[in-house]
């Protein structure tokens, strides 16, 4: 087993070649969007081809209603940095198209948060 990585997400240059696989747990709310879009810039030059993305929390759909404390949770990240916040799932599925990576399916997850999965097209 690896030793884990220290690696910022919106570097253009990550300390790695290739991965099997990218998991990334409550990042994406509360970091600028910058920081998303180095996560898919650089999964897209990493994962090897078919090797799936998995991001993990909370989010916005535009098909389903946000559970109360998930609006205040986005207000509260809002306050403290106006560069965070909860992003909207189709967001998610067109910056990781642009980069190169289809969306393979959603999963609902307790305490209203949800998994995104996406695949590196070959």
């Amino acid at each position: 087993m690896s030793a884990p990585l220290d690696l910022d997400a919106s570097a253009a240059d990550w300390p790695i070649d290739v991965v099997d696989a990218i998991l990334c747990i409550n990042m994406v709310h509360i970091s600028p969007w910058v920081a998303t879009e180095g996560l898919m810039s650089g999964a897209s030059r990493r994962l090897a081809p078919g090797a799936p993305l998995y991001l993990y929390g909370p989010y916005l759909r535009g098909d389903a209603p946000t559970a109360e404390s998930n609006e205040a949770f986005d207000l509260s990240l809002k306050a403290r940095n106006p560069d965070w916040g909860l992003r909207k799932v189709e967001d998610m599925i067109t910056l990781g198209a642009g980069h190169g990576l289809a969306f393979e399916r959603l999963v609902e997850m307790p305490a209203n948060n949800l998994s995104l999965i996406f695949r590196r097209i070959s």
